[in-house]
């Protein structure tokens, strides 16, 4: 049986708009499991980013409880979520926010050492990891304004798992990449959780939700479906794409 690296019970938001009261996330009971790689999707409007938000603690719940472990951290403050952030999650967005006044390697180096661990060690670690992903010698001192978008999210995707999150939280991360941009990070992603890495994804793109596990499907802020597959890589991917589409089109997708 699978152990749940985080869980929600009743989880709600709700934002006013003009005193209308809009609930995006509806009393919504969810498990992730460790070493799973959960993707989710849902229409547009159906609260997929809202929920990873809330998940991942970028956004408190206005009801409802989020556990990390066994730990309740929906009543935590601003700081203590940004605490528990640094130190128990990776990001990867659509969006790359490296710092452009840094370097490649000076923003991975950043991300490290805001944990204060030791610093030889963590330089040997962010050499192996970006070469992995590769991104050469040459690079490392590069500015992200010199850089394509296929290698700024290479070195996100670094600067997200250098610290060993326990969890990995992705929104679209191939959402402004050329395809074959894409599938180099997503050869990335399925590499990390080859090696155990827990991951929570969004995404609105078939190709991109094959590489999960576990897809969640929500409409109108609430679960609706599910669909669990093999490993990406040990099934036939033909057979893989078209049991996907047709649980998707079972969802209305």
């Amino acid at each position: 049986m699978k152990s749940s690296v985080l869980h929600t019970e009743k989880l709600c938001k709700t934002f006013s708009n003009s005193g209308i009261q809009q609930h995006v996330i509806k009393n919504l009971d969810l498990e992730i499991h460790k070493g799973d790689f959960t993707v989710i999707m849902g229409s547009s409007g159906s609260g997929k980013s809202t929920l990873l938000y809330a998940l991942s603690g970028m956004d408190k719940p206005t009801l409802g409880k989020v556990y990390f472990g066994d730990v309740d951290i929906s009543g935590y403050s601003n700081d203590e979520l940004a605490v528990f952030r640094r130190k128990h999650c990776g990001f990867v967005f659509q969006s790359i926010y490296l710092l452009d006044n840094m370097t490649v390697f000076d923003n991975v180096m950043t991300a490290a050492l805001a944990l204060q661990k030791n610093s030889p060690e963590l330089v040997r670690k962010a050499e192996e990891l970006l070469r992995k992903v590769g991104i050469s010698e040459e690079t490392w001192k590069k500015y992200p304004n010199q850089l394509s978008g296929g290698e700024c999210q290479r070195v996100g995707i670094v600067r997200a798992v250098i610290n060993e999150p326990q969890i990995l939280f992705a929104d679209e991360p191939t959402g402004s990449l050329n395809s074959a941009s894409s599938f180099d990070v997503l050869d990335i992603f399925t590499e990390l959780h080859g090696k155990g890495q827990s991951i929570v994804m969004v995404t609105h793109d078939v190709k991109t939700a094959m590489r999960g596990n576990r897809v969640i499907f929500i409409s109108d802020g609430a679960v609706v479906g599910e669909y669990e597959m093999p490993p990406y890589g040990t099934d036939d991917i033909k057979k893989r794409r078209d049991g996907l589409q047709s649980f998707l089109d079972r969802m209305g997708w």
